[in-house]
């Protein structure tokens, strides 16, 4: 294993550290980024960060099982050499060489002068997790020698082989039962006494006996594990055209984002209202996806993607109702080409920590997960997306992942990269896999080379490279005699935007077909059009003249559009045309409105005009508000927008920020380095991170220290001892004037020395 430039072992982590060249030091830095929030002072508070428990964990976190299994085996046979280590782990030697230098690049391990041992806190983080662990305990102090322990198991009869590796399979510990403690092989009566006669289980407190470390690796024919660690499986894949992978992704890309842009608009003029809770309510998200013909989880991934992407906010309406408004960024972002809004959309949803899977689901409380609600989100999603892009892109072009299987085998090798990450992480990946491929990002179970670039974090790239895939867009329809339209290919942003006013889509594909209907006519007049207006746009987008009954359609509207006007009594109809307005009064289904004859051409309603109009509109009529200087009154609801929020840097822009800080830390930690060298040795730490650097820095290097303590009566004395664990505020140490191991308050101690 080289040492990177350093001739001599480090006699701790901290002088490892100070040896390491710049450029490892900043690598370990972006590897372990909260070892650099805040910036320590110099490597002795850089490594004393490093052994805290939290910040073992992360890093465990992102281990996979051939780097765990390294890192146990070497909990296991303790301080050792490379050479050694390497030859207890059942894989290849050049992947348990690089693991192992990963382990050091990561300061889980360092090179101490007896040889390769784990950071002081990595023990304590392994226990009880057995994913990618073998279950041994450390070998013994004074561990016996292979060939002995050989001979020891060759002496045993079947019965206590049996049993020994019963222990073996079940955690290696076990209890005496009625077995004596203190046993000669020769008075060996049981299966148990041959085992502890022969020291191949130890006793320890109690009744419990444990199997050292040397005997599991013999057991196992001298590896810590039975099976190889580094096996990586298999993904299942099958042939398929990359053309048509790019294609299929280009079109859902098209898609998703012409959904959204109906979507916003759609808000824009009437927003859903903010759940009291937050989050949108069940029934706005079932006419989310009606509006867009997509199902209900469809519709949340779509909402979910445009709040990520700061497309949607929380503002408030006119009258000061909280609801779901598009931002200020959503007029910007509307303008720009296609592939950058579909790359803006991918960017948000990557780095997002939203689960749009979990909408219409139950927590553990029987509560229903709700769009946009604010506790839907988790800390794994963002790793769980990135890792499966970066799975996906290991299948080569041409490939794709196998119908029925491929998922799985995706989700098994990722368990295989994240052993330590809880079962719902599987569920995140399966659901990243859905959700690229409704996105774009994929295709037909494949990444095009747009996606390829995704997975890679080049996002503009990305976009320049999906340009050419995506459809064409169309600025003209066919128009037919069904009252339908046919458009060829994907409208134009303006265009599509009008039909979708005065059309309903009656369905989609590589031609969308609109219909026209009284309903989706009216929609245009009471947005403020004229029967001029429709005309001229029918015209204008129509590659054929506009059919008759479509003409015809559009002047029946026009003519009974505003023949119903309403005002306020609490609300008053009067119309031109006396027996339509008896026949709206006597309607059964107009009873709830309390309609009630005036004279022949004016009623009055006992309801508000706010509920009048909507369901007069639901009954056939075509009303319109009167002033109460009897004009009419037809305009377009304004737009409404939400606040967007703080400005977002440009693609780019964090990496390289966050490099500039790591590039910042890593010379402050020189410039404290260099400050340390000009202090006496034997100068006293007295601030609270300086004195937890040293004290681990002694349980590092297994030194004595001196420290100044305050006792429980308030007096200040020095202590000498021998630091063995700091944890949870408490140092345990051995306190030579007490010949006992101690426990020390670390927020007594007022100082720390050399000894």
């Amino acid at each position: 294993m080289s040492s990177r430039g350093r001739a001599t072992p480090a006699r701790t982590l901290a002088d490892q550290l100070r040896s390491w060249p710049d450029e490892r030091l900043v690598a370990l830095l972006r590897a372990r980024p909260d070892l650099a929030t805040p910036a320590p002072q110099d490597s002795s508070q850089l490594a004393s960060r490093a052994a805290t428990r939290s910040s073992i964990h992360r890093a465990l976190d992102g281990l996979d099982r051939l780097e765990l299994s390294v890192l146990d085996a070497l909990l296991v046979a303790g301080q050792t050499t490379s050479a050694d280590l390497i030859s207890i782990v059942h894989a290849d030697e050049a992947r348990t060489s690089r693991a192992l230098q990963r382990l050091l690049d990561l300061a889980l391990a360092w090179e101490a002068p007896g040889g390769i041992r784990a950071l002081s806190g990595v023990a304590d983080a392994m226990r009880g997790l057995p994913v990618g662990t073998s279950g041994l305990r450390p070998c013994s102090p004074e561990p016996a020698a292979p060939e002995e322990v050989a001979a020891r198991l060759a002496e045993l009869g079947p019965a206590a082989t049996a049993l020994l590796r019963h222990v073996d399979a079940h955690g290696g510990e076990g209890t005496t039962g009625s077995a004596r403690r203190t046993v000669t092989p020769a008075q060996a009566a049981t299966p148990a006494e041959e085992l502890i006669s022969r020291r191949l289980l130890v006793p320890r407190e109690g009744d419990a006996v444990v199997l050292p470390g040397e005997v599991g690796l013999a057991l196992r024919g001298g590896r810590t594990t039975t099976d190889p660690v580094d096996e990586v499986p298999d993904l299942a894949t099958t042939a398929r055209d990359a053309a048509l992978v790019a294609r299929t992704a280009a079109g859902a890309a098209f898609d998703v984002v012409r959904r959204v842009e109906l979507l916003l608009d759609h808000w824009g003029l009437q927003p859903p209202s903010v759940l009291r809770s937050g989050g949108l309510a069940v029934r706005d998200l079932k006419l989310v996806a009606r509006e867009l013909h997509v199902d209900e989880a469809g519709a949340a991934l779509i909402v979910e993607v445009a709040l990520a992407c700061g497309l949607i906010a929380e503002g408030t309406e006119p009258d000061g109702t909280p609801a779901w408004l598009p931002t200020e960024e959503f007029d910007i972002w509307s303008g720009t080409p296609i592939s950058e809004r579909w790359a803006r959309l991918v960017g948000g949803w990557l780095s997002s920590s939203r689960v749009p899977s979990l909408v219409g689901s139950r927590d553990a409380a029987g509560k229903s997960w709700n769009a946009l609600a604010p506790e839907l989100s988790s800390g794994l999603a963002e790793e769980a997306r990135r890792l499966a892009l970066q799975v996906l892109a290991e299948v080569p072009d041409g490939k794709v992942l196998a119908v029925g299987t491929g998922v799985a085998s995706l989700v098994q090798r990722i368990g295989w990269l994240r052993p330590r990450r809880p079962t719902v992480f599987a569920e995140l990946v399966s659901a990243a896999l859905v959700e690229a491929a409704a996105l774009g990002v994929s295709g037909a179970g494949g990444l095009p080379p747009s996606g390829r670039l995704v997975a890679e974090g080049d996002l503009p790239a990305a976009a320049r490279a999906i340009e050419p895939q995506l459809p064409r867009a169309v600025d003209q329809v066919l128009l037919q005699a069904d009252l339908t339209a046919v458009a060829p290919g994907p409208l134009e942003t303006e265009v599509a935007r009008r039909m979708h006013l005065l059309a309903d889509v009656e369905s989609r594909g590589g031609a969308t077909v609109y219909r026209f209907t009284s309903g989706s006519l009216r929609r245009g007049f009471d947005a403020g059009w004229s029967a001029l207006e429709v005309r001229e746009f029918l015209t204008s987008v129509s590659q054929t003249p506009v059919p008759q009954p479509l003409d015809f359609l559009v002047d029946d509207v026009a003519r009974t559009f505003g023949s119903v006007r309403v005002g306020h009594a609490e609300a008053f109809l009067r119309a031109d045309d006396e027996a339509a307005l008896a026949a709206l009064v006597h309607d059964p289904r107009a009873r709830t409105l309390g309609l009630r004859l005036l004279a022949p051409t004016v009623a009055i309603a006992t309801s508000p005009i706010d509920v009048l109009l909507p369901r007069l509109r639901e009954l056939g009529a075509a009303p319109v508000v009167e002033a109460a200087d009897g004009t009419v009154r037809v305009s377009r609801p304004d737009l409404q927008r939400a606040r967007s929020r703080r400005g977002r840097r440009p693609a780019g822009a964090v990496e390289a920020r966050q490099a500039a800080q790591v590039q910042a830390v890593a010379t402050a930690i020189r410039a404290g380095d260099r400050a340390e060298s000009s202090r006496p040795s034997t100068a006293t730490t007295t601030s609270p991170s300086g004195a937890l650097a040293a004290l681990r820095e002694a349980i590092e290097s297994g030194s004595t220290v001196v420290i100044g303590y305050v006792d429980n009566h308030g007096a200040t004395g020095e202590r000498v001892v021998d630091p063995r664990r700091l944890d949870g505020g408490r140092l345990s140490a051995f306190d030579h004037r007490a010949d006992d191991v101690r426990e020390f308050a670390v927020h007594r101690i007022t100082g720390v020395r050399r000894a």
